[in-house]
């Protein structure tokens, strides 16, 4: 599979909030960086964030754009209540190696009614 296929892959997985096959795609190693939340590295880490993040909010990804460069794959995404983000993933042997994500999280937060964190 293509960087653009093991993406389609992973936002299916996503769709589906199912935390083992959303993973499976991942490297042991790899890197997930949503930049309004600390790096995650690793498999379990990023597991371990799914289940929390699935637990929390029914998340849903609608593909807007969906390109392809070498081995990065770059999706553009809206969600059913309108918050939009973007996210850059780096493929290698089929696997995700680093992704690296850009959302609003305050306006996620109050899409679902959830505390707002006091700095």
């Amino acid at each position: 599979m293509g960087p653009k296929e093991v993406v389609q892959g992973w936002v299916d997985a996503f769709n589906k909030a199912d935390v083992d096959q959303v993973v499976s795609f991942y490297s042991d190693d790899a890197i997930n960086h949503q930049v309004a939340n600390d790096k995650l590295v690793g498999k379990e880490a990023i597991r371990a964030r799914f289940e929390e993040e699935f637990s929390a909010a029914e998340m849903v990804c609608i593909v807007e754009h969906l390109f392809q460069d070498g081995d990065w794959a770059i999706l553009e995404w809206k969600d059913p209540l309108g918050l939009r983000g973007c996210g850059f993933f780096h493929i290698q042997k089929g696997k995700i190696v680093f992704q690296r994500g850009y959302w609003d999280k305050l306006s996620f937060l109050k899409q679902h009614g959830l505390p707002i964190p006091q700095e």
